[in-house]
């Protein structure tokens, strides 16, 4: 029998060639790779739940719909206010101030409480109070007292004190600044609001005067 052979072509013999595809070679450099891969997976989950901590707070809030805190000044009783011509001040300043929290669903934390007393520019008054939380649609009262002797720097304040004396009022600006977190549910949202109170104050100790103190509604800042 005879032997199959390849064929030939003008008498020249060519093997036949096996051809292997080569694979890609890994990019990945072993430890390296996994410590990597590792850490891109652990910054996609905590931003995942950034992201829906955030959604569950921000809805919360749409459907609440907080409302902004009102503080008025009730009652002021200045006792003392004189201005001596070396320019020190002489105060005796009590007052009572209204917080209302107006909300169903939303509680505060009070943390911090300072207050300020301002007269023609220059402050003559500071104090901090004792911290506390205000349930929901609750009136809470607060009693800042300002007194004591004060040099006061501004150039006007001597002009200005004689002539609203001489008017019946004393006009003084008082500022509460507070720390606080408003409760949400389980969440608490910090907040630092400067309150800010104009008030007008009548001369003490004049007899011949009618004058009365007013309640007084101050504006709230929350930025």
């Amino acid at each position: 029998m005879a032997d199959t052979k390849p064929s030939h072509q003008n008498g020249a013999y060519y093997p036949q060639q096996s051809y292997h595809s080569m694979g890609r070679r890994s990019s990945c450099c072993g430890p390296c790779c996994i410590v990597s891969t590792l850490f891109k997976l652990i910054f996609a989950i905590v931003f995942f739940f950034v992201i829906v901590i955030g959604i569950i707070v921000l809805v919360g809030w749409l459907l609440l719909r907080p409302k902004e805190i009102k503080v008025n000044v009730t009652s002021a009783t200045l006792t003392q206010f004189n201005l001596s011509s070396a320019n020190n001040l002489q105060y005796d300043l009590a007052l009572d101030i209204d917080i209302r929290n107006p909300n169903k669903r939303v509680g505060i934390y009070y943390d911090y409480i300072e207050t300020q007393a301002f007269y023609d520019g220059d402050r003559f008054g500071f104090g901090t109070l004792s911290p506390f939380y205000q349930g929901h649609k609750n009136t809470s009262t607060i009693h800042p007292e300002f007194n004591g002797t004060q040099l006061l720097l501004g150039d006007s304040v001597t002009t200005t004190y004689d002539r609203e004396k001489s008017e019946g009022y004393y006009y003084v600006d008082v500022k509460v600044y507070t720390k606080l977190r408003l409760k949400i549910w389980i969440f608490k949202i910090h907040r630092n609001p400067k309150t800010k109170c104009n008030l007008k104050l009548p001369v003490p100790g004049d007899t011949n005067s009618t004058a009365s103190f007013e309640v007084t509604k101050c504006n709230i800042d929350y930025w």
